[in-house]
C-alpha cells in the first residue's frame, strides 16, 4: 500500500546509499487510500523512499518507491534521528531508543546473527536507553550515549569498531568501546571500512581501514622501503589535527573531512588530495586545509565527494567572479 507525505518546503530530509529517508515536523497530513489522517504538532515522523532492497527502506517490503512513504511501523515513535548506511538504516526515537531495519550480512542491524535482512525496523538489542546520536557506514553501525561512550557493531574485518585486533570479525550485538573508557565522545561518522570521531576537548581520532590515506596518519615505510598505510584496531589520535579543535567529522569512502571551530575545512585521503592538485600521497595521507574555502559550518562526505555548508558572504564573492 503506497503512501505520502504532503509536506511544506521547510521539511526536513536527508539522503542515503541508493535510498532516501527523512524526518518532518509541523502539521502534516498522512494519506493512505482515500481516508486522509492529521498528524500530531510535535511528532517527528519517518519518510523513507528510493530502493527498496533488503527491506532498507523499513516500509514492510522490498518493494522501491519513487516517492516519499510514512513509515507506519515506527508511528507509535517520535523520531530524532535517522542514518543510511549501505543498505540498512537506522532510526533513534526521542525516548533515546534505536531501531534497524534492511540487510544485516555483517550485524549491522544489531539484532541476531540468524536474520539476513528485515523489512521493517526492530530494536536494536543490548543498548543503554539514553542514546542521543547514531551512524551508519557500508557494513558497520554505531551509536553515543548523552555520557559520550561509544557502542559499535557490523563488520570488523578491517578494525572499524575499534574494539582490538583479537575481536570477532563480524560483531552481531552493539558493543562499548572499551579503549575509550574516560573519553567523553561526541560525534563519530562512519565510512565504507573506516570510522572517525571527535571528543568533548575536540580531538579527531580515526580506526579501520587505512588505505588511501583515509585516516589520517600518513604513510609509513615497510621493510623492503615501500609506503604503506596501515590499518587500526582501536582509535588513535591523527597527530597532524593536534592543537586544532575539531568541531565536525566526516567519512566517506575513500577519505575523510573535518571542520574546526575557525571554520577551516580539512580533508584528507590520497585520492581526494590528487582532486585538489595535490599530487603528494604524503600529503594526502594526512589532514590538509582547503585555503579557497571561508567559514565553513558544516561537511558531508559521500562515496567520492565532498560537501560543506558555507558563508553567503563567500557565495556572494564567489558568484561576482564568474
Amino acid at each position: 500500500m503506497m503512501m505520502s507525505v504532503r509536506a511544506s518546503k521547510s521539511a526536513n530530509l536527508r539522503a542515503g546509499t541508493l535510498g532516501l529517508t527523512g524526518f518532518a515536523t509541523r502539521r502534516r497530513w498522512i494519506s493512505s487510500g482515500n481516508q486522509i489522517q492529521p498528524t500530531g504538532n510535535n511528532r517527528r515522523f519517518a519518510v523513507l523512499w528510493g530502493n527498496g532492497d533488503y527491506g532498507r527502506l523499513g516500509l514492510g517490503s522490498l518493494e522501491s518507491h519513487w516517492r516519499p512513504v510514512y513509515c507506519s511501523a515506527l508511528a507509535n515513535e517520535s523520531i530524532r534521528d535517522i542514518s543510511c548506511g549501505g543498505a540498512h538504516t537506522l532510526f533513534l526515537t526521542e525516548s533515546g531508543t534505536v531501531y534497524a531495519t534492511g540487510l544485516n550480512d555483517f550485524g549491522q542491524l544489531g539484532i541476531s546473527n540468524d536474520t539476513k535482512y528485515t523489512t521493517e525496523p526492530l530494536e536494536v538489542s543490548g543498548l543503554p536507553k539514553d542514546i542521543i546520536k547514531i551512524s551508519s557506514g557500508y557494513y558497520h553501525s554505531s551509536a553515543i550515549t548523552v555520557d559520550g561512550v561509544l557502542y559499535m557493531w557490523g563488520k570488523n574485518l578491517s578494525g572499524q569498531l575499534g574494539l582490538g585486533k583479537r575481536a570477532a570479525k563480524i560483531v552481531s550485538v552493539p558493543s562499548k568501546v572499551e579503549c575509550l573508557s574516560g573519553v567523553t565522545i561526541r560525534m563519530a561518522t562512519l565510512g565504507c571500512e573506516h570510522s572517525v570521531a571527535v571528543t568533548d576537548k575536540g580531538e579527531a581520532l580515526s580506526w579501520g581501514e587505512g588505505g588511501s590515506g583515509r585516516l589520517g596518519h600518513g604513510t609509513e615505510s615497510s621493510i623492503l622501503g615501500f609506503l604503506r598505510n596501515t590499518s587500526e584496531y582501536t582509535p588513535r589520535l591523527i597527530k597532524k589535527l593536534e592543537g586544532v579543535k575539531v568541531k565536525v567529522v566526516a567519512a566517506g569512502m575513500l577519505h575523510s573531512a573535518c571542520t574546526d571551530e575557525n571554520g577551516s575545512v580539512f580533508v584528507f585521503g590520497e585520492k581526494a588530495m590528487k582532486t585538489k592538485g595535490f599530487g603528494d600521497a604524503s600529503v594526502g595521507a594526512t589532514p590538509t586545509m582547503i585555503s579557497e574555502l571561508p567559514y565553513s559550518e558544516n561537511v558531508a562526505c559521500g562515496g567520492y565527494h565532498t560537501c560543506v555548508i558555507t558563508s553567503v558572504l563567500w557565495l556572494e564573492a564567489y558568484s561576482s567572479n564568474l
